[in-house]
């Protein structure tokens, strides 16, 4: 995964992480009507602590601020996962990438000191992206998220309302090069630039070598919040259709 926070400074826990969660559990008609699951966690939950030796592990070769983050993290995604009489279970790591349970899909992620976690069956998606984003960056940033003729959207609208399209449009390409990196294990794209985007009416369409998902943008306290997926596709059985 690129990195995300272009030398920022730890993110106060307390920045709009409350607004954020009551607009992500607002949201979560929507998000189960899709077939996806939510959980919801903050860093200094007392439950945010390793599942077992694996995630310990991972843990302990981790700064302070980022174990912190990555330990809500796998809290909020074992909660979007709880299904009655399912044990909880360790998700570790591909790469970067977190490893669900057989299965399931999912992603993971977090920003002023709240993590949020989709998941879905196996059988309904190939890939699940999702991206919380509290904290607006900065317009000298655009270049790094925005390829020449997206940044037309920044360049040309006065600086207030610069800033919260290219934060969406961060957000949408950080949910996209998620569910990219999951349909795409053997190929992600390297970079946010290597995604291209359009808008499209409740957020963006992104594409990259030859593949195509839509992004669902919404507000979420002081930022957004994105998620794509990529279904899966029956095809019809031809050849158990009767000919008429």
């Amino acid at each position: 995964m690129p990195d995300r926070r272009f030398g920022a400074e730890p993110e106060d826990t307390s920045f709009g992480s409350a607004s954020a969660e009551r607009a992500l559990l607002l949201l979560q008609p929507v998000l189960r009507d899709q077939g996806l699951s939510l959980g919801l966690a903050y860093a200094q939950d007392a439950s945010a602590c390793p599942a077992g030796p694996g995630e310990r592990e991972l843990a302990a070769t981790m700064g302070p601020v980022r174990r912190r983050d990555f330990l809500a993290g796998r809290l909020a995604a074992r909660r979007a996962l709880a299904e009655p009489g399912r044990p909880e279970a360790e998700i570790l790591r591909d790469g970067r990438r977190p490893r669900f349970p057989a299965g399931r899909v999912g992603s993971i992620s977090h920003s002023g000191g709240l993590a949020v976690a989709l998941a879905a069956p196996a059988g309904r998606f190939h890939a699940v992206g999702c991206d919380l984003e509290l904290r607006e960056l900065p317009l000298n940033t655009a270049h790094i998220v925005l390829g020449p003729d997206e940044r037309t959207w920044t360049d040309s609208t006065p600086d207030p309302l610069a800033a919260r399209r290219l934060l969406a449009a961060f957000s949408a390409k950080e949910a996209a090069f998620k569910a990219f990196g999951g349909l795409l294990p053997e190929s992600p794209p390297a970079t946010l630039l290597a995604i291209g985007i359009r808008p499209v009416p409740g957020g963006f369409r992104a594409w990259t070598a030859g593949q195509v998902v839509d992004v669902q943008v919404r507000p979420a306290g002081p930022g957004v919040f994105s998620w794509a997926v990529t279904p899966v596709v029956r095809r019809p059985n031809w050849s158990a259709t009767p000919w008429r």
